[in-house]
């Protein structure tokens, strides 16, 4: 692992403080709290995963080849980082990643398993970053919870903190768009809404904020998923 400054420090802020969130409403509260609950769920279940799933290796790949190519500088924001599983898979491709996440339960897991990374807690609506100060940003799973309201605000913050040639990475369970409940077959008793994403839907709010599609990518269902799995690499205008 690197040693990389916590997220707090490039704030200016103590790493040791979270940074607070903003009011949420009922929905976001919920979401927050359910993955509070599920933070040693997903640590356990997701250690090593990455390993097992050569398509989300390669995409990650060829965005981390991409952001190097700009040439606009190696920090990239990993927005919903949860337990920050992804963090030495893209620091090993010469990057330097800072991972947010809604939850500060995720962030004091990721901060415990990933102690050389920087981890805050903050709303992909509300960015810890200044206006195009990043090369790129990770959203791995972590988009398919904004509601159909919430997606303008959130996309024109990714679009905000990224700089002009820098890239956005988002993969995502494909689907119909209609708003699903999640969290039931975990059996700890937390619920929260999802969309899996048509890739029209997917894409279209991405182009809206100021990016271009350069990929498309996906595959179909492994296991125990219950959709194919969409993978999107844009760039900003």
């Amino acid at each position: 692992m690197t040693d990389l400054p916590a997220a707090g420090d490039v704030l200016g802020t103590p790493a040791s403080v979270a940074r607070m969130v903003p009011a949420m409403d009922a929905k976001t509260d919920e979401l927050r709290a359910a993955h509070d609950v599920l933070a040693e769920f997903y640590a356990d279940r997701l250690a090593g995963a990455l390993d097992r799933m050569p398509a989300d290796r390669a995409v990650l790949g060829l965005f981390g080849e991409s952001v190097l190519a700009a040439g606009l500088g190696t920090v990239v924001a990993d927005v919903g980082c949860g337990t920050g599983r992804l963090e030495p898979y893209l620091a090993a491709r010469g990057l330097s990643p800072r991972g947010v996440d809604l939850s500060p339960e995720m962030i004091r897991v990721a901060r415990r398993d990933y102690p050389g990374f920087g981890f805050d807690v903050a709303d992909v609506r509300d960015l810890p970053f200044p206006a195009a100060s990043l090369a790129g940003v990770v959203c791995w799973y972590s988009l398919m919870f904004l509601a159909p309201a919430d997606r303008p605000a959130a996309f024109g913050e990714l679009a905000r903190v990224v700089k002009p040639g820098g890239y956005l990475v988002t993969a995502f369970k494909a689907g119909d768009s209609t708003r699903r409940r999640a969290g039931r077959s975990t059996g700890l008793g937390v619920e929260f809404d999802i969309y899996w994403l048509a890739p029209q839907d997917m894409e279209r709010p991405v182009t809206e904020a100021g990016f271009t599609t350069t990929f498309w990518g996906g595959r179909a269902a492994e296991g125990e998923e219950g959709s194919p799995q969409g993978y999107l690499i844009a760039r900003r205008s």
